[in-house]
């Protein structure tokens, strides 16, 4: 089909829409449905809506019922070619936001992950978040000739996410990191003049017109006389994958911060520190290892030897705490560094994916330490970083 006779498609339908309203609410309900005899449109498809239908049949219309004609019975098969004329199909007929939804429907429904291990796959699929952790799960079993299609595939959605998320970070945290280092007699260049007024309004001369200001507030310069350390201590169990991409990512940007020291850890049932990796938050994510067990215990064994300065430190915790080592040492391990000066978070996801499973015995426990437990956005993220570094409550969603 051609784009002209897309667009003349488009037209027609639009035109419909506009001409009899009803119509065009059965032409819809026809695509939902799927065209079985049992969906009472009486609605036929042709055109652009019948090539949408066929690639909605192709993912969605599977069933151990025999059908026959346009009725939802196609499928993709394991056949490579196949796969990529159907996700350039897609791509065709639906917004990037839908694709990446179909796209994660057919790897889980078809079975279709290893395809995803030929390069020919990786160039026509569209890069995401849930493709990432896809990719990293089956690194280790990739073909030479496709891991370095699977490299750029991680890598463009690495740098995609820096920039929406580096800068708001850094200024986020930069802020806080100047208010923790606030002092009493600051030089002019570091007088907080906001707070400085507000604290001697009461010495405000109305003849001149202008405020006497008998105690100066300041803050210190942080990239000289501030520095925080902050620990990230990865979940890699196969259901963290996407909280691994966005921690990764953080990790990076935190490190090239000279005001904070930062630590990345990935555990499983070994622990791992790929701190050294830190300027490339692509080699950080390919030397993960997705799946596995969880011992949460002994991640935060090594984590809490790794700690110089806890008054100083912030530790947050990635995981949905289903815990397979020592349940009342891991518990003992927090209250410890908490007493220590710690500020410890305890993040059940970072990532977009809405509410995450997680052990709830775990999660109680952990707010019984005064840790509590919670899922956070990737855009709440800073805040909530910015607020363990002042030592202030925590930004916690109401749906946590």
């Amino acid at each position: 089909m051609t784009d002209t006779t897309d667009t003349t498609d488009t037209a027609a339908v639009t035109a419909a829409e506009r001409v009899d309203p009803a119509r065009e609410r059965l032409r819809r309900w026809r695509l939902v449905l799927g065209g079985d005899q049992a969906d009472g449109t009486g609605c036929a498809l042709s055109g652009r809506d019948a090539a949408m239908d066929g690639t909605l049949a192709a993912l969605y219309g599977r069933s151990d019922k025999p059908q026959s004609g346009r009725d939802r019975s196609a499928g993709l098969g394991a056949s490579a070619p196949s796969v990529a004329r159907w996700l350039g199909d897609i791509r065709r007929y639906f917004p990037s936001s839908v694709v990446q939804v179909m796209q994660r429907d057919a790897i889980d429904r078809l079975g279709l992950a290893s395809l995803l291990l030929e390069p020919e796959m990786l160039e026509a699929v569209e890069a995401d978040v849930h493709l990432v952790g896809t990719l990293l799960s089956l690194h280790k079993a990739m073909p030479e000739t496709t891991r370095e299609t699977a490299r750029a595939v991680v890598r463009k959605v690495v740098e995609d996410l820096e920039k929406r998320l580096a800068t708001r970070t850094r200024a986020t945290l930069t802020g806080a990191l100047d208010r923790s280092a606030r002092v009493s007699r600051p030089r002019h260049h570091d007088i907080d003049w906001n707070r400085t007024i507000a604290a001697n309004l009461k010495h405000y001369l109305p003849e001149y017109r202008t405020v006497v200001p008998e105690r100066l507030i300041g803050y210190g310069r942080a990239a000289r006389s501030v520095k925080k350390e902050v620990v990230l201590c990865i979940d890699q169990s196969g259901s963290m994958a996407s909280s691994v991409v966005y921690a990764s990512v953080f990790g990076a940007v935190l490190a090239s911060m000279r005001s904070i020291s930062t630590r990345l850890v990935v555990f499983d049932t070994a622990v791992v520190d790929l701190t050294d990796q830190l300027d490339d938050p692509v080699d950080v994510l390919f030397g993960t290892q997705l799946g596995g067990g969880t011992d949460i215990n002994r991640a935060l064994a090594y984590c809490q030897a790794q700690l110089t300065r806890p008054a100083e430190t912030v530790v947050v915790l990635i995981s949905d705490l289903y815990e397979g080592g020592i349940r009342n040492e891991m518990l003992k391990r927090v209250a410890a560094m908490k007493a220590s000066g710690v500020q410890f978070v305890a993040l059940l996801a970072l990532s977009d994916e809405g509410a995450p499973a997680y052990d709830r015995d775990h999660a109680a426990a952990l707010a019984a330490l005064g840790a509590p437990a919670f899922a956070c956005t990737p855009d709440l993220f800073p805040e909530v970083m910015a607020a363990a570094l002042e030592k202030r409550p925590l930004p916690i969603p109401d749906t946590a």
